[in-house]
């Protein structure tokens, strides 16, 4: 499984040059992290040669019209433009488990997204869900040992949204106006084999002190105990620019060696104020060119819209690939 390391840089530089949200009291600043050493590699080897990259072929001509666009890096730029999505450079894309680097040029990638297609992206279809239960402790958590995928984000990201975005049932998770509803480990089983986790959100202004502090202990409680956790899905709201709590949690979770996949929800929208109007696209741009600094590789990253349906079965691949290889090893 990829994991994504800060560099060793003075992230106090970073958060002064961020806009000071004073109406948040950030809960990851609560915890002193370990820098890590330039260079340090703490990646796992990834397996498989041109026989396993020829599966990614095939798994990549079986995909219908209807299904995820698929960009060729063979012609990167030129096929980006042609399905009106970014064109991503070699160096910034996320080779996932079981994809043989030095084959890139013939690979593909997901669209919205810098995540290349492996031969693990099987099974990625949503046939049943249900919610299991809801949990104060990692104790009280499901231990049946089925992988789990957590969405964590700030209150209001859209999380219980995107949940039933992905399992086409619209309130399978409550949503609600009032930001940070969402106060217990809610877990969704999967096709009868795996979780959606469904977090808490971090950094609501007016949330009670007592809240906040509960959030800090049980949530990194989980993040750092949980055998069965795959990979955390950080939402980021693309709408707006980058928040530096947002920031925060992504480095916190890097310092921790925590896999993690940034998913920028609301790209639908685009919000009129007096700091600029910018595309969600450049708000994701700008993102990653503020985290860039504090990671080795790139980590991976997708644009969603949960009114749009935007991203919905390039997540489900993404998560598909990560899931299988993580059964598999």
């Amino acid at each position: 499984m990829s994991v994504h390391l800060p560099r060793q840089a003075n992230i106090a530089h970073m958060f002064t040059s961020l806009h000071q949200l004073s109406s948040i009291v950030s809960p990851f600043l609560l915890l002193k992290c370990p820098r890590y050493p330039r260079g340090a590699s703490h990646r796992r080897t990834l397996t498989g040669g041109p026989a396993s990259f020829k599966a990614t072929l095939n798994v990549s001509t079986r995909i219908s019209q209807s299904s995820p666009v698929l960009i060729p890096l063979d012609d990167e730029e030129e096929a980006a433009a042609a399905a009106k999505d970014m064109h991503i450079p070699l160096d910034k894309l996320f080779i996932p488990p079981g994809v043989d680097a030095s084959q890139l040029q013939k690979a593909k990638r997901l669209q919205g997204s810098n995540i290349v297609l492996s031969p693990y992206a099987k099974g990625s279809q949503i046939k049943q869900a249900e919610f299991i239960k809801s949990s104060s402790s990692v104790e009280e958590c499901p231990a049946n040992g089925y992988p789990e995928f957590a969405l964590v984000g700030r209150s209001n990201v859209g999380k219980s949204s995107l949940v039933n975005a992905l399992v086409r049932r619209k309130q399978l998770a409550m949503t609600s106006k009032k930001p940070g509803k969402t106060q217990l480990i809610n877990h969704f089983l999967i096709n009868d084999s795996w979780y959606l986790v469904d977090l808490p959100g971090y950094g609501y202004a007016i949330a009670p002190h007592a809240v906040r502090t509960d959030w800090n202990e049980f949530t990194k409680d989980y993040f750092l105990s949980r055998k069965t956790l795959v990979s955390v899905l950080l939402l980021i709201d693309a709408s707006i620019p980058a928040k530096q709590i947002d920031i925060d949690c992504a480095t916190w979770l890097g310092q921790n060696k925590i896999p993690m996949t940034f998913v920028f929800t609301k790209c639908d929208k685009r919000k009129k104020k007096k700091g600029g109007n910018k595309r969600p696209s450049e708000n994701v741009n700008d993102f990653q060119n503020l985290i860039r600094e504090f990671f080795e590789e790139t980590p991976p990253w997708i644009m969603t819209s949960s009114v749009t349906n935007q991203g919905r079965d390039e997540m489900l691949l993404h998560i598909a690939q990560l899931r299988n290889y993580w059964l598999a090893h």
